[in-house]
C-alpha cells in the first residue's frame, strides 16, 4: 500500500468547525475570534473569566538530540493528547507557530505528521494567523523608532557603536547577517553597522510569550534594552515612546490560536522562539489557559532535552509558576543509531551494537531531567525498519535506570497508536510522584549558573570567556544578578561542536557574546559558533514548495 504524504492525509481529514471545537470546552461563540472555519482566537474577557477554574495536569514532552534521522517530538505530542482524549481525559496540546525560517529551509513543516497532526496544517506552517507578522513588525517599528530618534536629536544620547537592537525577518537570510544602513547622506540617518535575526530569536518574541496578559505585555516591552550612550547608561524602549504602538500591533497576536487535531481534538499554537536561540516553548498566555480549560495539557520543548527541557524548567516554569508533573522523552532507533556512529544511508538495516553504544545520548537526558524532580517516561517512536530486537535494548536500558520505555506508533495508527503511551503517562502524572524543582536557586551569580548548566546538563568541564566577556558577567549581575540563563547553542550535541555527537564529557563550552534581555528577563548566553540568523541549505525546502493547479499548496511534507 502506497504511503500518503502528510499533507495528504491532512486534506483527506474531515474537520470540524473551530465553534464546535470551542464548544466542547464551554467556550462561547462570542468569545471565538474565527480565522475562516477552522482557526480562531481566544478574547481576552473570556481568557480572564477563567481565573477561578482549577489547574489541570501539565505534560511535557521533550526528546534526545535531534538527528537528520528525526525523532517526532511535535507528532508525540499530538498523538499523546490525542490518545488522552480516547482515554476519557479531557486533554488540549499546547505548541509553538511554526517559523517560516525552517519551514522554507532544511525542517519543511511543523505541525505533526502522519495521523498524528494539527490542522489545518497548510495554514499553520505559513502565515496562520499573522502573529509571526505582528511580531517581526513590532520588532522591527522599534528599530525605526532608534534610528529616527537619532536622526531628529538624541535626546537620549545614544552612542551609535553601542545600539543593541538590530532588525528582524522571519527567513534565513545569511546576507543580512551584517549589514550598513543609513548611507547615501544625512537625509538617510548616521551610517552605522548593524543586522538581522530571525524572528523567532527576537527579544520580542521571548516577551511575547512569557507575558500573561495585555499589561505585563507593555510592561515587559517597556524594560528592553536597546542601546547605551557614551557612558554606558542603558536605554530602554520606554524612552523612545515604543511600549505604546508596539503593544497596540501586537494585542491581537497574543490572544492564543485554537485549532484541532486531525481526530477533532482542541490545540492551542501560540508563539514561537528557537530553544536553540532563545527559550522554545508556546506562549505562558496559552498553556495557563489551556490548564484551565482540561484535566490534562500536552505541551513540548524545542530540539533536545538539554536545551528545549532545560529552559522551559529553568526560565518558562520559574517564571509562570507552572508545576509539570511528567516529562516524556522521545527518541528513535534511528537516531540512537547516528548517536552511536552510523550514517544516514545505513539506518534501515538492523544493528543492536549501534543502538548500544547510541543509547548513552538519551540515557544523559534521562539523568538530566530526573534533576528537576519530573517523572519521566521514554516515548519510543517507531518507524518500519525498527526491529524488536533494538526496542528490546533500548527498553532494557531504559529500564535499568528506572525508567520506562514504550513504543509508541501513532505516526501510522493515530491515537490508538499511543494508548500504552497515554496510560503510562496517567499512571505516573496521577502518583503525584512530582516533585519539580528548577537547577539553581535565583540568587547564584550569572556565571554560576551558566557553569551550572554546562557542567550538570551538558557534561562539561569548564566554561571559559574572555577578559571583556567576565567583566560583562560583573556589571551585568550587579542589577540583573537574579536572571536565568538562556544558553544558545548547537542543538546537535551536548558541547558546541555539532559534530561530536552521543554524550561527550569533559568538554569545554566557550562564551562568544552575551546578550541582556530585560524585558524577558533573562541573560542569553551565545556559546561556539551558534548564529541568530541560520542561512539556506543548498537545497532548501522551498524549492519543493509550490500551488497546484486546484490551488492547493504542495511540498510542506
Amino acid at each position: 500500500m502506497e504511503m500518503k504524504s502528510d499533507i495528504e492525509i491532512a486534506r483527506g481529514s474531515k474537520l470540524k468547525p473551530i465553534t464546535e471545537i470551542g464548544a466542547a470546552l464551554d467556550i462561547p461563540e462570542t468569545s471565538i475570534q474565527q480565522y475562516g472555519l477552522y482557526k480562531a482566537k481566544l478574547d481576552f474577557a473570556f481568557l480572564n473569566s477563567l481565573a477561578s477554574k482549577p489547574d489541570g495536569k501539565l505534560i511535557l514532552v521533550t526528546a534526545v538530540s535531534p538527528t537528520p534521522a528525526g525523532e517526532g517530538k511535535t507528532t508525540t505530542t499530538v498523538g499523546l493528547g490525542d490518545a488522552l482524549n480516547s482515554l476519557g481525559r479531557k486533554t488540549m496540546i499546547c505548541l509553538r507557530e511554526p517559523s517560516l525560517g525552517p519551514c522554507f529551509g532544511m525542517k519543511g513543516g511543523a505541525a505533526g505528521g502522519g495521523y498524528a497532526q494539527v490542522v489545518p496544517m497548510e495554514d499553520i506552517n505559513l502565515h496562520f494567523t499573522g502573529d509571526m507578522h505582528a511580531i517581526t513588525t513590532a520588532h522591527n517599528l522599534l528599530t525605526a523608532l532608534i534610528d529616527n530618534h537619532i536622526h531628529w536629536h538624541n535626546n537620549s544620547k545614544f552612542d551609535s557603536r553601542r545600539i543593541t537592537w538590530r532588525r528582524v525577518i522571519d527567513i534565513n537570510d545569511r546576507t543580512l547577517r551584517r549589514i550598513n544602513t543609513g548611507l547615501g547622506g544625512t537625509a538617510n540617518g548616521i551610517p552605522r553597522e548593524t543586522g538581522f535575526d530571525l524572528t523567532v530569536a527576537s527579544e520580542v518574541m521571548a516577551v511575547f510569550c512569557l507575558s500573561e496578559n495585555i499589561r505585563d505585555l507593555q510592561q515587559r516591552l517597556a524594560k528592553m534594552i536597546v542601546g547605551y550612550t557614551r557612558e554606558r547608561l542603558p536605554i530602554t524602549t520606554a524612552e523612545l515612546k515604543a511600549d505604546g504602538p508596539m503593544t497596540a500591533i501586537l494585542r491581537d497576536a497574543l490572544m492564543p490560536n485554537l485549532v484541532q487535531t486531525l481526530e477533532n481534538n482542541p490545540a492551542i499554537i501560540h508563539g514561537g522562539p528557537f530553544a536553540n536561540i532563545a527559550h522554545g516553548c508556546n506562549s505562558v498566555i496559552a498553556t495557563k489557559a489551556a490548564l484551565k480549560l482540561s484535566d490534562y495539557v500536552v505541551t513540548e520543548a524545542g530540539f533536545g532535552a538539554d536545551l528545549g527541557a532545560e529552559k522551559f524548567f529553568n526560565i518558562k516554569c520559574r517564571k509562570a509558576g507552572l508545576k509539570p508533573e511528567v516529562a516524556v522523552i522521545v527518541a528513535t532507533v534511528r537516531a540512537l543509531k547516528m548517536h552511536g556512529g552510523i550514517g544516514k544511508d545505513d539506518l534501515a538495516k538492523e544493528n543492536i551494537v549501534a543502538v548500544q553504544r547510541g543509547i548513552v545520548n538519551l540515557a544523559r537526558h534521562i539523568r538530566n531531567v530526573g534533576k528537576f524532580g519530573v517523572p519521566i517516561v521514554v516515548a519510543i517512536n517507531r518507524f518500519n525498519a525498527d526491529t524488536d530486537s533494538e526496542l528490546k535494548t533500548i527498553k532494557e536500558m531504559c529500564a535499568e535506570l528506572g525508567v520506562k520505555a514504550v513504543e509508541a506508533n501513532h505516526w501510522a495508527n493515530g491515537s490508538e497508536g499511543a494508548i500504552n503511551l497515554a496510560e503510562n503517562v496517567i499512571q505516573l502524572a496521577e502518583s503525584g510522584a512530582s516533585q519539580f524543582r528548577t537547577l539553581y536557586d535565583d540568587e547564584m551569580t550569572l556565571w554560576d549558573k551558566t557553569q551550572e548548566i554546562a557542567r550538570n546538563i551538558y557534561g562539561a568541564s569548564e566554561v571559559i570567556a574572555d577578559k571583556t566577556i567576565r567583566n560583562q558577567f560583573r556589571r551585568y549581575q550587579k542589577t540583573y544578578g537574579h536572571f536565568p540563563i538562556c544558553i544558545a547553542k548547537t542543538p546537535y550535541s551536548f558541547s558546541t561542536d555539532p559534530n561530536l555527537m552521543g554524550a561527550p564529557t569533559n568538554h569545554v563550552v566557550p562564551i562568544k557574546e552575551l546578550r541582556l534581555c530585560a524585558g524577558a528577563e533573562f541573560l542569553v548566553v551565545v556559546c561556539g559558533d551558534i548564529m541568530t540568523m541560520p542561512g539556506l541549505p543548498e537545497k532548501p525546502s522551498a524549492h519543493d514548495i509550490h500551488v497546484n493547479e486546484d490551488g492547493q499548496i504542495e511540498g510542506l511534507f
